[in-house]
């Protein structure tokens, strides 16, 4: 008779580890970091009490560096030293993460809470329908709709500029700057293009201004296509750089394929590399619309302000989401003489609001988060139904 070896089960409420590790160590069940959390925050509040230092911020700081040693000292002792430092590590990692998604967080609630009120008030979306034509002092009227038109006209603009070129250099850069001299040339555009990315902003829409002043002879123009020349000058380096990491990423397999079935190699970019690298290049293009369409000070010297809408590019100011936040905030608390005011333009009459200029900031402000979040939705859109499928 041979034998047999007894089969051991591990405790109840924890998994055994991996082969290769000490024999006794198990590991807890992920609910036990809510319970030494939990213990952490009691401590803390304790501690806090007792030097009179009580607040939300407090408790919240103190419990997790508290979080960290009691964890870390309640895994030692039930799973060994090692998933001890691997708890230690989870938790920096996700206080890490909990520290960069404050900011974030909080700006999109504040704006959300300060906005939304003008912006579905009193009928929903008209403030989205109208312009300020007329609207003087305090008067609760007007909308955005010009600074929509106008800020969506615009980045349309400097898309349609930045997009060829910074997608045909990048293209350059990995498919032929490889050799001799190309090699040398692809050299120094990355050199610039480098350069180009830490540009401020106020250099841009200076360099805008000066040269359509340059062409047309003209030190008063302002219009819309030379926001969008000064908003390009930002995005092609976004897109370059972008574009060129996602086609880097092409396997040299797929290119290698294409030219031994003969596919010449302007074909081959067309409808593999770019076809493979179709959702990095649409992320790109999102993050450079994303990087610009915030711009404020390129579009105060290049294209001014207006209070009604103007949707020809090549004529006249215009009114983008920006500069509209930027005019009404620094308007401040506006002044009423009397209960209502009356639109000169109209006829009609409006309530008067002090606080209706920082209401209209914050309702464009909101207006102009929702247009990214839009425009990431749509790019997520095209890289699901365009972007090669793996597998079935």
């Amino acid at each position: 008779m041979t034998a047999t070896t007894p089969t051991t089960t591990p405790p109840s409420g924890s998994r055994a580890l991996v082969s290769g590790s000490r024999a006794g160590e198990t590991r807890l069940p992920v609910y036990h970091l809510v319970f030494t959390g939990i213990a952490a925050l009691v401590l803390a509040a304790i501690l806090l009490l007792a030097l009179g230092a009580f607040n939300i911020g407090a408790l919240v700081v103190v419990g997790y560096l508290l979080h960290l040693v009691v964890a870390y000292a309640y895994s030692r002792a039930r799973e060994g030293r090692r998933w001890a430092m691997d708890r230690f590590v989870t938790l920096l990692v996700v206080g890490a993460f909990a520290l960069a998604m404050i900011p974030l967080v909080s700006l999109l609630l504040e704006v959300t809470v300060r906005g939304a009120a003008k912006l579905f008030d009193p009928t929903p979306f008209a403030f989205w329908g109208t312009d300020m034509a007329g609207v003087i002092g305090g008067m609760d009227a007007g909308g955005i709709s010009h600074a929509i038109v106008g800020t969506l006209l615009i980045t349309l603009g400097a898309t349609l500029i930045s997009v060829p070129i910074g997608l045909f250099t990048s293209i350059f850069l990995v498919e032929y700057a490889r050799y001799g001299w190309m090699r040398t040339l692809g050299r120094g555009i990355t050199f610039l293009v480098d350069v180009m990315t830490g540009i401020p902003s106020i250099v841009a829409g200076l360099f805008g201004l000066a040269l359509f002043i340059t062409i047309t002879n003209d030190p008063g123009i302002r219009i819309g296509l030379m926001g969008s020349v000064a908003l390009s000058v930002l995005m092609i380096p976004t897109v370059v750089r972008s574009s060129e990491e996602m086609l880097r990423l092409v396997p040299l397999e797929l290119r290698e394929a294409a030219y031994g079935l003969g596919v010449p190699k302007w074909l081959t970019i067309v409808k593999v590399v770019l076809r493979t690298a179709i959702a990095g290049i649409t992320t790109a293009i999102t993050l450079a619309i994303a990087r610009v369409i915030g711009e404020t000070a390129p579009l105060l010297l290049t294209v001014g302000s207006l209070p009604m809408l103007n949707a020809n590019m090549f004529s006249g100011r215009m009114q983008t989401l920006p500069t509209f936040i930027n005019s009404q905030y620094r308007l401040g608390n506006a002044v009423c003489n009397s209960d209502t005011m009356t639109n000169p333009i109209t006829k009609v009459a409006h309530a008067c609001s002090t606080t209706v200029n920082y209401d209209r900031a914050w309702a464009a402000a909101l207006t102009l988060i929702l247009i990214v979040m839009a425009l990431n939705i749509i790019a997520r859109l095209v890289s699901y139904f365009f972007a090669p499928k793996l597998g079935r």
